[in-house]
């Protein structure tokens, strides 16, 4: 299947475990997620059993490494926001920061997605991982607003933006026609003229009686 095969350009440089989940993703894409076990993973990847659990918990968790170092990234990036940048706006930089997939970087990504979506342990997987980037935001936006993490706009703002971030990937990986930051760019500016710091930071009540009249 060389139109699935993983990319590496648009990288950052080589890690023990970059070099891990480029093996998985070939061997799962050959041979299937089932029958591929952690000792090939490691024996592709030129390392040891041992040092693949250095690194891994499990052979699940290799498909989510770069999904993880991105909320990672978010939630840095936000902690570190300047406060006279507006809410939405400091997001979308964050998100931004955190993805440097390129159009080249497609196959491998289609590959990752499909395996995600229909492999039953893996999607049984996924909302762990979705929530901890949701997370990253809601709680960005609670401190910004002073308001609780579950509170409605913390909870909104967490959930609209990993959404419209979800549907900006999608559009991506079927076109493949450049970067992915610009299709995320493009989603994040729409939510951001939305949801306004004038909107965020004003009691959530006054919206409530509002929509009432």
């Amino acid at each position: 299947m060389p139109e699935t095969r993983p990319s590496r350009r648009g990288r950052p440089p080589e890690t023990s475990a970059r070099a891990l989940e480029v093996a998985a993703l070939l061997l799962f894409g050959d041979q299937g997620f089932h029958d591929t076990t952690v000792e090939q993973i490691a024996a592709a990847a030129g390392v040891s059993r041992r040092t693949f659990f250095r690194y891994f918990d499990s052979k699940t968790e290799v498909l989510w490494h770069e999904f993880d170092t991105e909320v990672e990234t978010i939630r840095t990036t936000l902690t570190h926001a300047p406060t006279d940048v507006p809410i939405m706006a400091a997001i979308r930089h964050a998100v931004l920061a955190a993805n440097h997939y390129r159009a080249e970087d497609v196959p491998e990504l289609r590959l990752r997605m499909h395996l995600l979506s229909s492999v039953p342990d893996l999607i049984a997987s996924a909302a762990v991982h979705y929530d901890a980037w949701e997370r990253a935001i809601s709680d960005f936006v609670a401190t910004r607003t002073g308001r609780p993490a579950h509170s409605l706009y913390a909870l909104g703002v967490g959930r609209a933006t990993l959404a419209v971030c979800r549907s900006a990937y999608d559009h991506w990986t079927e076109r493949a026609d450049d970067d992915l930051t610009v299709y995320l760019d493009t989603a994040l500016r729409g939510l951001e003229s939305g949801f306004r710091d004038e909107i965020l930071l004003s009691p959530a009540h006054r919206v409530y009686r509002h929509s009432k009249q």
